[in-house]
């Protein structure tokens, strides 16, 4: 009941976000059982009933990403001071998260499951003349365990791997002072409440405490001696004598380019099983032809996604480079910042643009024969893919909306700001477009050839 409420009480943003993953839930139900259907209408083609579902699972993953990318932004499951006290911890936070993400899959569910049930005449009739009698077995009983199993996949998926992601970890920050009233790692808090930079209720200790070298005066900053030291609560990213520790650089490179060359590898082999645009079908021996190349195309996207906080990162030490200006120096530590954040999904987004482009150059000068449900799947995964992405920038600037607001306040002018985002979407942009050019051409090399 409380998720729900949640649920009612979000802004619109948030409400759309939600029924866009309710919207891609839908969509892969429906392909999960339109598999279901041709394997019930053709119990003789075992083999070709077992590509489609493997096909399905790019759409899965797909959804279930942009799914726990949508619960990582939610506000409603968001820490904040004072819910603890009455019972609201970051465990039942993550809770009540996993359960938000489960409602939104599940009515996405039930829509695929009306639709379906609708085609097959199981509710009014044939619809369209029973164009899809033949694909859906609309002749055949339907079974029911089946249905169920194929339609919790998704809600059962984003939820649990939800509840993985959010999982409570130890907060990240700088040493704390020893015996410091009011820091961690020191005696209970003696002082009095105050406000932090994002409005959440802090401690500021009073005067009664040795002063340290932490008190001291800032000439540069204009504090007079005596003058109250910033009220931000400790590890706040705005405290000036107890900052955070700085985030580690990400080390997925190495492991991104193997596996990387290993689905292009595969790619590559594969390709002896697929056939040419409008010939015969090839013999396929491990690899099954389409298989092999499915099997292909998603280590390639694991390996960008593995590679892209890195090279987000090297964008940011990029921008940084040869005497650095205010500008590129605030856009290159924001991306440092970022790169975990925005590059795994960044890393997705170039395997389904590769992807794309090596069908383009596959089918050049043809007219290749794509059915509905192949346009809906390419349709959700590059859908999902985008979206998540978009999610992911989302969950970035409301990361760092206490540093904006600090820049705002000190008279960093607002032009600035936004020439430094377009500078990071412009050093993006110059790293991962020729990466994906690179690995779409050495996709669809040995396939065209």
């Amino acid at each position: 009941m409380l998720a729900l409420r949640l649920a009612r009480g979000a802004r619109p943003a948030v409400q759309l976000r939600r029924l866009l993953v309710a919207a891609a839930s839908a969509g892969t139900g429906f392909l999960l059982l339109c598999t279901m259907g041709y394997a019930m209408g053709h119990p003789d083609a075992a083999a070709a009933a077992a590509l489609r579902l493997a096909w399905c699972v790019a759409p899965v993953a797909a959804t279930v990403q942009f799914a726990v990318a949508v619960a990582r932004t939610d506000p409603a499951t968001r820490p904040r001071s004072g819910l603890s006290a009455i019972g609201l911890g970051p465990g039942r936070l993550m809770a009540l998260s996993a359960v938000s993400t489960a409602l939104s899959c599940t009515l996405g569910s039930l829509a695929a499951l009306l639709a379906f049930l609708y085609l097959r005449g199981d509710l009014s009739g044939l619809p369209f003349g029973g164009g899809a009698a033949s694909l859906l077995a609309a002749d055949v009983p339907l079974p029911v365990p089946a249905t169920l199993t194929l339609l919790a996949l998704v809600p059962v998926a984003a939820s649990v791997t939800g509840a993985l992601v959010l999982r409570p970890r130890p907060a990240r920050g700088g040493p704390a002072a020893p015996g410091r009233p009011g820091r961690p790692g020191g005696g209970a808090a003696h002082g009095r409440p105050g406000t932090g930079g994002d409005g959440t209720s802090a401690v500021v200790p009073e005067a009664e405490h040795p002063a340290g070298p932490d008190d001291a005066p800032d000439p540069a900053a204009g504090n007079a001696p005596g003058a109250r030291p910033p009220r931000t609560r400790p590890g706040h990213p705005l405290d000036p004598h107890h900052p955070t520790a700085p985030l580690p650089t990400p080390g997925g490179l190495p492991w991104g380019s193997a596996v990387l060359a290993a689905g292009l590898a595969v790619e590559t082999y594969a390709a002896r099983g697929v056939p040419a645009p409008g010939g015969p079908a090839l013999p396929g021996g491990f690899t099954g032809g389409p298989l092999g190349v499915l099997v292909g195309w998603a280590l390639t996207a694991v390996g960008l996604a593995l590679a892209g906080p890195a090279l987000t990162h090297v964008c940011g030490r990029l921008l940084q480079a040869v005497r650095p200006g205010a500008l590129r120096l605030l856009a290159g530590r924001v991306l440092m910042e970022e790169a975990t954040r925005i590059g795994r999904p960044l890393g997705v987004v170039c395997a389904v643009a590769s992807g794309a482009y090596a069908a383009a150059t596959l089918y050049t000068g043809s007219r290749p024969d794509i059915g509905p449900l192949t346009a809906l799947g390419a349709l959700l995964v590059a859908g999902c893919a985008v979206a998540t992405l978009l999610t992911a920038a989302v969950e970035a600037r409301n990361a760092r909306a206490d540093t904006t607001a600090a820049l705002l306040r000190i008279g960093a002018p607002a032009a600035t700001l936004r020439s430094a985002a377009a500078l990071r979407a412009g050093a993006l942009f110059a790293v991962f477009g020729p990466l994906t050019w690179a690995v779409a051409e050495l996709a669809a090399l040995p396939l065209v050839h």
